[in-house]
């Protein structure tokens, strides 16, 4: 009886752990696939660089190996053509095909040493040429760009292994040997294919970082724009959902010896309205701003167009030329139009200020009777900009603002090198008097 510690079978699987990885390489080694030397992304016009100088390499080869087999050893005729063309072209192959070139090199390279055997004198090298190392090692290199550390490794084992073969079973009397300089070379090769192939690969990974942070930051951007604003309109609704209720609760008082129906009706109003207060506090007071030295804090006034003149006399104060006109009757609005207006008014200023220094600036402000129509116009910079540190993502949020209120912003450059930015907020029709002609005043 055989104990279970005495088992062959654990024995077998071991033997066999090896043998998938083994075979998985060997897959790869063989693995004749289309796989193009990629191009330069940066500067364009050197993108077809690296290609041009493999063609310059396959042909420098070409010329080695004509010189060192008729030189050197004394070989002439077809078979030196022949080896010749196909160096270079196991370098240009390696271009699209970089395991198959390394093979053919390989198998070049034994072509060659096979032919100049008996050519060998004292002294010289085999079964590599002279220069004909240099001329394989390129396509070490090619093959290391492109292929696993594993895959790199084993060709270059490969071709060490085969030098060492050759000369230890083939050599020729009195010829040179090389096999440590090969493999010094081979192994050098094959680290900087390696490390050029990481700098590449860890390069196309920082670009696509790069492109993802981008997009969450104009998310994130996006998202703060939204939030403000929905502070902001969290302040209005509140103060007028307050109005409410103080005068439900004071209504019953102006009344002299009112119905218990009214009462009772004026207290049902004043409980829905706090009601309703305490629920948009619950739901939107987590976008309060716990600094109180924030500008959008809740507990601060929030602008409107009536301040649209200290507004302007601070963009002045920073050298920039502003004329704003004012057209149709000015007239109080609803908050919500009131602020967005102010600060789609201070945000195109702000880019003035930034992006187009010396300019001239014309704000416009149109009353209608449906809309508010605002234009914000500079003429082309005198000087050069600063760079910017922002995110630039202002024109989003003045876009989110006008939305919210089923308004339109549109924003372009002109063509006598200025921008524009226009903006039609819808008015709330119960605001809007009749009857009165429009007028115009103009502030400079």
């Amino acid at each position: 009886m055989t104990k279970p510690s005495e088992s062959p079978v654990p024995d077998a699987l071991k033997s066999r752990s090896g043998r998938p990885a083994l075979r998985g390489l060997a897959r790869e080694l063989l693995t004749l696939e289309w796989d193009p030397l990629p191009r330069m992304s940066r500067p364009r016009w050197l993108a077809w660089l690296p290609h041009v100088l493999v063609v310059y390499g396959a042909v420098v080869s070409c010329a080695l190996t004509v010189q060192q087999l008729e030189d050197h050893y004394g070989v002439t005729g077809g078979p030196v053509v022949a080896m010749a063309l196909l160096t270079g072209a196991s370098i240009v192959l390696g271009m699209f095909r970089p395991l198959a070139g390394w093979w053919l090199g390989l198998v070049t390279a034994a072509l060659v040493a096979w032919t100049i055997y008996g050519h060998v004198g004292q002294g010289q090298s085999w079964p590599w040429t002279p220069a004909g190392a240099f001329t394989f090692a390129p396509l070490i290199l090619l093959v290391a760009l492109r292929v696993p550390p594993r895959v790199t490794i084993a060709v270059v084992g490969v071709s060490i292994l085969y030098s060492g073969l050759a000369e230890t079973a083939f050599r020729p009397p009195n010829s040179q040997t090389l096999v440590a300089g090969m493999a010094l070379l081979f192994g050098f090769v094959g680290v900087l294919g390696y490390a050029l192939r990481a700098t590449r690969l860890a390069r196309g990974k920082l670009v696509e970082q790069e492109s993802l942070t981008e997009e969450e930051r104009a998310r994130r951007t996006l998202l703060e724009e939204r939030s403000r604003i929905a502070r902001e309109l969290h302040d209005v609704v509140a103060h007028h959902m307050s109005v409410i209720s103080i005068q439900a609760q004071v209504a019953p008082h102006l009344v002299e010896n009112p119905s218990e129906e009214l009462k009772e009706n004026l207290t049902g109003i004043r409980e829905n309205a706090l009601e309703a207060l305490t629920e948009l506090r619950r739901v939107l007071g987590v976008l309060r701003s716990e600094n109180p030295d924030d500008p959008a804090n809740p507990h601060q006034p929030q602008p409107t167009l009536a301040e649209l003149d200290g507004l302007v006399d601070n963009v002045r104060g920073a050298g920039l030329n502003v004329t704003t006109e004012i057209a149709g009757i000015r007239r109080p609005l609803t908050p919500g139009v009131e602020l967005t207006a102010y600060r789609i008014v201070q945000e195109a200023l702000s880019n003035c200020l930034r992006h187009a220094p010396g300019s001239r600036v014309e704000v416009g402000i149109a009353y209608g009777p449906r809309d508010l129509h605002l234009c914000i116009a500079n003429t082309a910079p005198t000087r050069q900009a600063p760079p910017s540190q922002g995110a630039g993502h202002g024109l989003l949020g003045m876009r989110e603002r006008a939305g919210m209120l089923g308004g339109e912003l549109a924003a372009g450059p002109l063509p006598s090198g200025g921008y524009e930015v226009t903006a039609v907020l819808p008015m709330d029709p119960q605001d809007v008097p009749g009857g009165s002609a429009p007028e115009t005043t103009r502030d400079s």
